[in-house]
This record gives structure tokens, C-alpha cells and sequence, in this order.
């Protein structure tokens, strides 16, 4: 099985969604397509990792919603076990600072400026979401414990907030030597 399907599985762990949910909900962590999803979902269906109820809707056609089984829980704690591959980084940003010295100040302090405002607007989505579960977790979010079922969550925001505050941070000394 490939990653993504993993992280399909991972998704599920929290509660049944439909396709289109998982394929929303996997964008923070993977950029997937529709014509990606669908396909592993059957395939997982097949391999008895998911199963589907069919949810009548009055005005579009029924829509499946996907609940993970027992055989994929274990799956998913045999490749927790397995060694983490190294991440794939794809940064355009990266590979146009490298060459930044072929535009003027003035365009490369525009690239940035585009990138800081994209920065906060993540952190924005990420201040939403924490409190979202701040809601509905019955403790403080600092004290929920890796059993929690909003533990994996909350600590992946953390990791996506700190990271935007990094590359805010890097923004800002960028810009520093561009004066």
C-alpha cells in the first residue's frame, strides 16, 4: 500500500467520512485528487480495511460513508511501526530565492511579502482549528495524552503552527538583506 492510503486509514481512526471528506481533510498533510482517492478507497474496501454504508440523499445520488475495520486498524499499527520514509519537500519558494538575484529588491521583497501573507493565513486556519478542539476536548489541550483521540491532531497543528512561525521568522531576515 502506498502512503496515501495510509493516511486514508489514519483519517478514520477519528470517525466514518465520505470520500469527498477524506479527500478535504488529507489536503493539510497530502495533496490528493479525487481521482486518487476513490480508486485506494475501493482497494482498501477490497482488502477489508474499510467498509461503506450507503447514505440516501434526496436530491444527488447516494453517498458512501467509510469506516475503518479492525483489519485496518492493524494495518495502520503495523506501518506506524515500520521506519518513516524521508519527507518529500516540493518548495517553489526554495528554488526561486535560490536565482532571486536575476529580479530587483523590489520584485524579490514581493515574492515574500506574498509568501509572510500566505504564512498567516495558515496560522489563521491553524488558530480555528485549535479552537475547534479546544471545544471539544473535555481537558486543556496541553494535557491530553497520546491515547486521546484528539492527541494526534492537536500535536500536528502544533507542528504546522511552529513551522509557520519558522518560515515567518525566515521572511523577515530575508527581507532583512534585501534593504
Amino acid at each position: 500500500m502506498n502512503t496515501l492510503s495510509y493516511g486514508l486509514l489514519s483519517l478514520l481512526t477519528r470517525n466514518s467520512r465520505t470520500g469527498y471528506e477524506l479527500m478535504q481533510n488529507i489536503q493539510p498533510f497530502w495533496q490528493a485528487k479525487h481521482s486518487q482517492i476513490y480508486p485506494l478507497l475501493a482497494q482498501l474496501e477490497q482488502k477489508g480495511y474499510v467498509e461503506f454504508v450507503h447514505v440516501p440523499q434526496s436530491d444527488k445520488p447516494d453517498k458512501k460513508v467509510y469506516s475503518l475495520t479492525d483489519n485496518g486498524r492493524e494495518a495502520l499499527k503495523k506501518w506506524i511501526a515500520q521506519p518513516t520514509d524521508e519527507p518529500v519537500v516540493k518548495d517553489e519558494l526554495a528554488l526561486k530565492v535560490f536565482c532571486i538575484g536575476l529580479v530587483d529588491k523590489e520584485q524579490a521583497r514581493k515574492v515574500l511579502h506574498e509568501r509572510e501573507v500566505y504564512y498567516q493565513k495558515k496560522k489563521e486556519r491553524f488558530a480555528q482549528s485549535f479552537e475547534r478542539i479546544k471545544q471539544d476536548s473535555a481537558k486543556p489541550l496541553e494535557e491530553l495524552e497520546i491515547h486521546d483521540p484528539l492527541f494526534g491532531l492537536y500535536v500536528l497543528i502544533q507542528k504546522a503552527t511552529l513551522k509557520a512561525d519558522a518560515d515567518l521568522v525566515w521572511c523577515e531576515w530575508m527581507k532583512s538583506k534585501l534593504k
